[in-house]
Order: C-alpha cells, then structure tokens, then sequence
C-alpha cells in the first residue's frame, strides 16, 4: 500500500505523488540503473499511460506507467565514474506533475582523469568547447565559462599526458627483464643445451633401484617428459626462425609442456594395461 504523508486537504490539483525505489543503491561503472516505482494522483488513484522521465546527470530515459500506477525505468551501461548520483524523477500527465529525487553510488575509486571527463562531457562543456571566445564578447558569464571549460580541458591533455608517462620502477624493471632475457639467449646460442640424456650410470642406478612392479611405469613417464620436452623446444625454435616473437614462443613452450591431469592419468592407464598385456603373453 502506498503511504503519503501529504495531506489531502493540502494536495493540490496538479500533484501526483511518486513512491521511488533504486533496484540496486550501488553499481559498479559500465552497469545498468534501475529506477521502479509507483506514481498516483492527488487522491491517491493510480492511472495507465503517466509519463516518467529519469534523469541521472546527462543521461536520461522515460517510462510510462501500468494501470497500478507501477513504472521501471532503466539507463544501460552507465559509464559515470565512482560517486554518488542524484536521479531526479519527473511524472506528468494531463496538467498535473510530480517530482521526486534519490541517490545511488558507483562504486570504485574515482581517478583525476575521469572526474575531469565526466565534467568535459555534460552539455554545457561540450557548448563551450565548441564556441569560439568571441562568440562571447558581450556575455560576461559566457566568456568565464569557455575560459572554465577549456582550462579543465587542458588539464584533462596534461592528466593524460603524465599518466602515459611510464614509472621509473616500471623501465627499470624492463631494463632489467631485458638484459636477463639477453644473457638467457647468449647462454642458450653458446651451450645448445637439449631436453636432458636420460641416459649414464646415475640413471641407470635410479631405474634398478625401482620396484620392478612399477619399473616399466616410471621409465615410460621419463621418456615421455623427455619427448614432450624435445617437442616444445623444437616448436619454440621453429616459432622464432618464423619470425615470431620470444613472448609468443614461450607461450607455445609452455603449452606444450603443460600436461593436464586427465592426460597424465590416461597415459598411466594405457601403460598399466600395457604392462599386464606384456605379462599375459610372458
């Protein structure tokens, strides 16, 4: 039930009354806002067809109401940046009108830069930006204010040019992940070194050391790392004589190496089974 604390004898005729809600009281930036709510008359009669404007800063929409009164306005992916906003609600309908307002916050940590956009692009900014100075020669208001809005655009320009700017930590880091990645390619081109030699007295003391149950096992696993090793220093190789980049045939390495779980397990199997094979026809 709708409640009013304006009294009947105090309504006039031109008010309708809105009962306003905010499905969500905070979002995050790129999210929709959700107006809902209820719009009656004077005598608390609700009436299909109200229109419904919702303005939130620059960006508005409108709705219209159902034969209860009820109305959901919506403004898709919101770009206002972290803060709170006032939503101004305006009903009409037949000469009577109604206003009410509410907040709601986008949540985050506003920045410089995005505090300054979001004053560059309201519609008085975007007048002022566009005129010339002379267009307010006899407008004392006007001049301030093309002065106003082009010096926080100048401030905008500097903002971003600093934020462009890289840290100092951040190229000495480069530096540093630079030199260490050409030593690395000087040690690989003076050294060739290989997936490994699974092969000597160490790994031949390793594998008769085993439990002779699972020896065949564990000697498969070894030659398959080693295989899957060879296999992804060769697609690496081959990527970079391409002409591909490091970072893209590292990434390639890396996949290949990388073995799932599930592969692990099914290679396991398939040795096991093997292994029985073998000792049935022994």
């Amino acid at each position: 039930m709708l409640v009013s604390f304006i009294q009947t004898s105090e309504a006039t005729l031109w008010d309708l009354i809105i009962d306003l809600n905010m499905q969500k009281a905070s979002i995050y930036p790129g999210e929709s806002v959700v107006v809902t709510g209820k719009v009656v008359d004077q005598a608390y009669k609700t009436h299909r067809g109200i229109e419904v404007f919702v303005r939130v800063g620059s960006e508005t929409t409108k709705a219209f109401t159902d034969p209860s009164g009820v109305f959901r306005a919506e403004i898709s992916d919101f770009k206002g940046i972290p803060g709170m906003y006032t939503v101004n609600v305006v009903a009409s309908w037949y000469g009577m009108t109604g206003m009410k307002s509410t907040e709601f916050q986008v949540i985050g940590e506003p920045s410089a830069i995005s505090a300054l956009q979001e004053k560059l692009s309201t519609d008085e900014a975007i007048k002022y930006l566009s005129s010339n100075e002379s267009d307010f020669e006899k407008n004392p208001i006007g001049q301030t204010l093309f002065k106003y809005y082009h010096g926080l655009l100048d401030k905008l320009l500097l903002e971003q040019k600093e934020a462009s700017k890289p840290l100092a930590s951040q190229v000495f880091i480069e530096q540093q992940r630079l030199i260490s990645e050409n030593l690395r390619n000087q040690a690989i081109d003076e050294f060739s070194p290989s997936a490994g030699v699974f092969e000597g007295y160490k790994y031949d003391d390793y594998i008769n050391d085993l439990n002779p149950e699972i020896r065949d096992l564990i000697q498969s696993q070894l030659n398959y790392t080693k295989n899957t090793f060879e296999d992804a220093q060769n697609i690496r190789d081959k990527i970079i004589a391409n002409g591909g980049t490091h970072e893209e045939a590292r990434k390639a390495y890396l996949d290949r190496i990388s073995m799932p779980k599930e592969l692990l397990e099914k290679f396991n199997q398939e040795q096991i089974e093997q292994t029985k094979e073998n000792v049935k026809i022994d």
